[in-house]
Parts: C-alpha cells; sequence; structure tokens
C-alpha cells in the first residue's frame, strides 16, 4: 500500500493519503467484514432458539406464546 503521510508544522502525522484503489479495497474488505458479523450474529441466535425447542421439547422450559416471541423481535 502506497501511503503518504501529511504533517503539520512540527513534523507530527496528522492525516493519510493513499491511492483510491486502495481505498476502494478497504471499503469492500469493511463491508465484507460486516456481512460476516452479521451472519455470525444470526447464526448465534439461530443456535440459541434451536437450545430453546430442544428445552422446551425435553420440559425444561416453557413455550413461549407468539405474541411474546414477536415482542423480543
Amino acid at each position: 500500500m502506497n501511503l503518504q503521510y501529511i504533517t503539520d508544522g512540527r513534523g507530527h502525522k496528522n492525516a493519510v493519503q493513499l491511492p483510491m484503489q486502495d481505498w476502494e479495497q478497504i471499503q469492500k474488505d469493511l463491508e465484507d467484514l460486516e456481512r460476516l458479523r452479521n451472519k455470525k450474529l444470526f447464526l448465534s441466535e439461530l443456535d440459541e432458539a434451536v437450545e430453546e425447542m430442544n428445552l422446551v421439547k425435553q420440559g425444561k422450559l416453557k413455550a413461549r406464546d407468539a405474541k411474546e416471541l414477536l415482542n423480543e423481535l
């Protein structure tokens, strides 16, 4: 990555400049990361729901009614 630093009068770095192609790749990577994060959250919540259903089937947990479930969303 070809970075150029912008400094103040005392030589302290206060900004960075990079080629547009690098910036676009960073943006794409961030979007991919966000999609993965959302997928991980969804799978985690799905896993919790399956576990809850198993506990209900085993009689270890009382089933919730649909209204309560929808309010949680």
